[in-house]
């Protein structure tokens, strides 16, 4: 079959879902049996989300070839259980530095290098190249922003072209907000098709529209819309709110958004499939009475999507576990000696929290201080494994200066550090471990049962390292390095053996954690905080 491409394009406000829909259509197809990939094409001019600021751009996801992308990736990998890759997440930034590395070697022979028709195949290029490396029947792009911003102008007018270029092989599914008034107690479609008039503007007429609403609408005002924008009555269908994201894969199949698709792309729609284990799943969500209270201690948690895989990651394991997960964000900035106790001691587990920098450690020490000596099942991710390394240094070894070098340079117990060969390296970015690296787990070990496995692969992103110079002091100490690179020897994991369940991993386990294949360490660790929690309760 040839490669279908389908356009995901927003309107009216940003934050509407636009991947949220797009990883539900490419579930659905998936589900017929299709194969199905899902690209994010975002119009900042960074290179990648590497470099963001988690206030500006929320959680930087990485791929498993080490590329940092857009969050959306993460959805789309959680939805389809499918790897994405480099190829999945391209920026403004990428497409013209593409561009302009071919203009200074020539590839351009001279001649004047413009947006159009350069700067608009390169991107059709990058559109393509999932279709023409790996055959996929459908692939799914996303067009970050909203119709009408300047910046993604180039990306509507490659749109534009190949919709001409490929004929029925190419649709446009424009995401759209219908608002309540509630003053007037009606939803206005004006937004909508002043959204859709936009895109008619660059070329682009909308072959199907997707309603994001908070209330039910009406048939008339579906026909409405349809009349107005130009688009078959059957083409529109409405996105109501529902409680979880993972819902909208069934509320869209209720009004055969898949079938539209395929009729639209000239195939004849077969039956329709039952989706057993995604609604399994959410039955169990649905049917959990029992609660898991857990802890997410880090210096963003008031942003929403800074820890998304995170959260999500905690969700499904709740889930698996037939309980509702109660997740309490707190800051670690407020956390101290005092108030640890009352901010944790009711907690049935703990994760402390990736990121960079100084701000909100010494909380993440005291943190991981109460629940060591209260046998709190605790997780700690990259660098709350580093923390878990650090408050160890100090407290049971007593080496009350001890730090990772990203912090205090001039520790003498430099128990966190930068390789030797990392240290030459000055572009960011450069000397950071990215992507999928295989673990060597030591037999036994907590996170060896975890996973029911001695070799793991997972993924990284971090710069620091464990100092391996101290590896015979914290072991026979009683912290237990437990998982290694088998390439480096690098320290991946680290544990306590006489602890109920205190792990840290050096890897992101929340970016390989699925909907239909929850990450194991996730699992066991709210499968050990439901235990601690029922032996704990008043």
């Amino acid at each position: 079959m040839e490669t279908k491409y389908i356009f995901v394009t927003g309107g009216v406000v940003s934050s509407l879902g636009k991947g949220i829909v797009a990883a539900s259509l490419g579930k659905l197809l998936q589900a017929r049996g299709y194969s199905v990939t899902i690209q994010k094409f975002d119009p900042y001019i960074n290179i990648d989300p590497g470099t963001l600021n988690p206030y500006e751009h929320g959680e930087c996801y990485v791929t498993d070839d080490g590329h940092e992308a857009d969050l959306d990736l993460g959805h789309y990998e959680r939805f389809l259980d499918v790897a994405t890759s480099r190829a999945n997440n391209i920026t403004t930034g990428r497409i013209y530095q593409n561009v302009i590395r071919k203009e200074r070697k020539g590839d351009y022979l001279g001649k004047t290098v413009q947006v159009i028709p350069h700067i608009t195949d390169e991107i059709k290029r990058n559109v393509k190249l999932l279709g023409l490396k790996k055959q996929y029947d459908f692939v799914i792009t996303e067009i970050g922003g909203t119709v009408g911003d300047i910046e993604s102008l180039p990306f509507l007018e490659s749109v534009r072209q190949l919709k001409w270029e490929l004929g029925q092989s190419c649709l446009c599914l424009h995401l759209t907000y219908v608002p309540y008034i509630a003053a007037a107690g009606e939803v206005k479609t004006k937004p909508t098709q002043h959204s859709v008039k936009q895109l008619q503007e660059v070329g682009i007429q909308p072959d199907l529209l997707v309603l994001r609403t908070e209330h039910s609408l009406g048939s008339e005002i579906l026909r409405k819309v349809a009349l107005f924008c130009n688009v078959s009555p059957e083409s529109v269908v409405q996105c109501v709110d529902v409680p979880t994201i993972y819902q909208v894969p069934l509320a869209l199949q209720a009004q055969h958004l898949d079938e539209i698709v395929l009729k639209k792309c000239g195939i004849t729609p077969q039956g329709m499939p039952e989706l057993k284990p995604w609604k399994n799943f959410l039955a169990l969500r649905d049917e959990a009475t029992e609660t898991v209270n857990i802890a997410l201690v880090g210096k963003y948690v008031e942003l929403q999507d800074a820890y998304k895989s995170i959260d999500e990651s905690l969700l499904q394991a709740a889930t698996y576990n037939r309980r509702k997960l109660n997740l309490v964000s707190i800051h670690s900035e407020r956390v101290t000696a005092d108030n640890v106790a009352e901010l944790l001691g009711k907690m049935d587990g703990v994760v402390i929290a990736p990121g960079f920098g100084a701000r909100g450690i010494e909380g993440k020490f005291e943190a991981l201080r109460y629940t060591r000596e209260h046998g709190i099942p605790t997780l700690g991710i990259c660098l709350g494994m580093q923390c878990m390394v650090i408050e160890f240094a100090r407290n049971i070894l007593g080496w009350h200066d001890a730090h990772t070098t990203e912090i205090d340079p001039t520790t003498t117990h430099k128990v966190v550090d930068l390789m030797e060969e990392q240290k030459s390296i000055s572009e960011l970015g450069g000397s950071m471990r990215l992507g999928g690296y295989d673990c060597i787990l030591k037999p036994g070990s907590k996170i060896a049962n975890a996973y029911g496995a001695d070799f793991i692969r997972e993924r990284h992103r971090h710069r620091f390292e464990f100092n391996s110079q101290y590896r015979e002091d914290f072991e026979r100490a009683g912290m237990i390095c437990a998982g290694e690179n088998p390439d480096t020897g690098l320290v991946e994991t680290v544990e306590l053996p006489e602890h109920r369940w205190y792990v840290g991993v050096q890897f992101h386990p929340e970016y390989r954690s699925t909907v239909l294949h929850p990450n194991p360490l996730f699992l066991t660790f709210i499968k050990e905080a439901i235990a601690y929690g029922a032996e704990n309760r008043d």
